[in-house]
This record gives structure tokens, sequence and C-alpha cells, in this order.
């Protein structure tokens, strides 16, 4: 059986959630860890706290993947006398990497807002903020007909035509073209001074801007006139399935009150618990959630037209501003609460990539608070 290395598990995590779906302030991926190394058990969690790094260490976990960064701010030491730095070289001295996925993994599709969302019972119908498609360039070429495969072979060398799964992807549609080369031109068909008409053919190619260099030194050296014909045109913004936060619905309707008992059973028990605001018997029919912090997408959820916004960490005054300016219902859980569902999703990404490896969530609650007024 061919070894699967830690390479392995980083590519089907960057498949699932990829790292150019982070925002700019965001810190993912390997934290540490060989990526030849050879990996045969995965323990995922919210967090890389000491009692995790405990239990990955105690059941020979070679890596651990959890959702929030351990070093997200910048830091200038990892010394083993410091409470990070002493986790990180726990986890290297038992041979056990650390990978992260955050914002990528919040705006994936499928993402944490998902996998909270499948939790508490909802079909999803999109995101809340939506990521726009990535920006496509597009080249019309015009040249003639019997260059026409050499300068699309150019083209394709280069990056363009590429559609989702499809590669060497074009239009082409013939025409005549006409010109009349002055003097100081040194044209490949025609005369200086005369007026010269040429069978055409235009080709029409999609490539991504970042390739714009590539493809047009590619463009210049296959075709034969000195100046060729082209134009580029970017593609307008498209809304995606990607991005933060989703829409769901219920199957049927119901009160805040009983969507409020369906959040509390849907998510892991925590001390903070599950609190909503707003009126016990308003109808909730389409709902808002956003695992983690949300109370920034106050206005968004708002515009909207949903019933109920489900998140957690919601401020005292954001959501009393919230609520008398007529927005939607609140339900606040806790932070690790919302996104503990996310654990198993990539569990379940990782053993379908390499079903060979051992995998398990962690059963380690790493919410902060550890007493209510209720234990008292």
């Amino acid at each position: 059986m061919t070894a699967i290395r830690l390479a392995d598990l980083i590519a089907a995590l960057d498949a699932a959630y990829p790292p150019k779906l982070a925002e700019s302030w965001d810190s993912v991926g390997l934290v540490c860890g060989d990526p030849g190394d050879s990996v045969s058990r995965v323990l995922f969690a919210v967090d890389a706290t000491a009692a995790v790094v405990d239990e990955a260490i105690a059941w020979g976990a070679q890596a651990l993947v959890v959702h929030h960064p351990l070093l997200l701010r910048g830091v200038d030491t990892v010394a083993a006398d410091t409470p990070k730095g002493a986790l990180l070289h726990r986890l290297i001295r038992s041979g056990c990497a650390l990978f992260t996925a955050h914002t990528n993994a919040d705006s994936a599709d499928p993402g944490v807002s998902d996998a909270l969302a499948h939790a508490i019972g909802l079909t999803v119908t999109g995101p809340l903020e939506s990521k726009p498609i990535a920006a496509l360039d597009k080249w019309s070429v015009d040249v003639p007909r019997a260059h026409s495969e050499a300068v699309l072979s150019a083209l394709f060398a280069a990056g363009a035509g590429a559609v989702g799964n499809y590669r060497d992807s074009a239009w082409q549609a013939p025409g005549t073209s006409q010109y009349r080369p002055l003097d100081g031109a040194n044209p490949a068909l025609g005369t200086i001074g005369e007026l010269h008409t040429e069978e055409e053919v235009r080709l029409e190619v999609v490539a991504p801007p970042a390739l714009r260099s590539a493809v047009l030194a590619a463009l210049r050296s296959a075709h034969p006139y000195e100046e060729p014909a082209f134009h580029i045109s970017e593609r307008a913004a498209l809304p995606s399935a990607l991005g933060i936060g989703r829409i769901g619905e219920l199957a049927a309707p119901e009160t805040l009150r009983e969507f409020t008992a369906r959040v509390r059973a849907g998510l892991p028990a925590t001390t903070w618990g599950v609190r909503a605001a707003g009126d016990p018997d308003r109808i909730i029919r389409k709902v808002a959630v956003c695992g983690g912090a949300g109370d920034s997408f106050l206005n968004t959820v708002s515009r909207l037209g949903v019933d109920v916004y489900v998140t957690s960490d919601l401020r005292h005054h954001p959501a009393d501003e919230h609520l008398r300016a007529g927005g939607p219902a609140l339900i606040d859980a806790a932070h690790w609460a919302t996104e503990f569902p996310w654990c198993a999703q990539a569990e379940g990404v990782v053993r379908a990539a390499l079903p060979t490896l051992e995998t398990r969530v962690s059963a380690t609650r790493t919410d902060p608070w550890t007493l209510g007024a209720a234990d008292c």
C-alpha cells in the first residue's frame, strides 16, 4: 500500500477549501510539519488548545486539522516557554503536523456555514454575502486563415482557453479584413501604399487577467503580422455560490420559540447555550446563518428579507439597534458551537479523498466558557 504523505492531506483540504478564498488578513495552511512525512491518523477540531493537542498526541495522530489559526497575528517568537510556542514544540516533538482552514473554509462551497445550516435542518439556497466569480479576460484575435491553428496553439500553450473542466476552448468565425500599409511598415501580406484585403479568422479565447503578459507574448510570437489586430474585454463581476454565511429555508414554518429549540438541539451543548431576541411567536421560514462571529452582517440580513439570523458573539448595542430598526429576529449561540459542525464536514472531505486514513473529530469542547449561573 502506498504511504499517504502530509502533502496528500494538504492537497485534499486545499481542493475543498482553496487558500485563495482566505481573507487578506488571515493565516491559513500548514503551520508546522513536513509535507513529505507519512500520515495515517488525522484529528479534526475547531481550536488547537492544550487539551486538543493532548488528545492528538495521546491518540497518535500525525496531523491536527483545525479551523481557528493558532498564529493569526504576527509573532516574533515561538519559544517553548510561551503558551503558543509550547503547543508547537509539543506537536513537532510528537511528529504531529498542524494545519488550519479558516476564512477559506468559511467561504468555500460547501463550507462552515453549510455545515451549520445542515446541523439545524435548513435547505441552503445561497451565500449570505457572495464572493464574485474570478475575473476572466476574453481575447478576440484576427489572424489570416492559414495561420489560425498556429496562433491558437500558441494561445493555448500560454494558458488561454481553460473553462472549468475544459481545455483548448475557443470560438472561430470567418471574416474579411482590410488595411493599407504605410511607409515604414513591413507587411507580411500586402504592398506599401495599396489597400489590401485578406480572408481571416477571428479567434476568441478566455484567460485569467494574470496571464495577460504571457498570452500577449504568445500572440505576437505566433502571429504573422507585425501589428496583430486584437481586443481584450474583462468579464463583469458575477455572483457565485462562494462566500461568507448562508441563506436557507425550513421545510415547514416554525415559531421563533420552536426554531430556537431546534438550534439548541442541533448544536453541541455549551455553558453559553442558545439565546434568541425577537417575538417568540414570530413565524420563521427563511433563515440566515453565519458560523462564528457575525454581527458585521446585521445590515446585510436586514436587506435580504430573512425571518431570523443565527450566528454568535452578538453585542448588546448592535443587536438592540438592529431589532429597533425592524431587522429579523436574532439567535446567538456559542462561537465554538456554530463552527463545530464543520469538523465533521472536513473529516468527510478527507475520508472521500484518502479513504485509508484513520480520522476522527475531537470530542474535546474548546468553548472557553465553563460556568453559568444555572450551575451555581
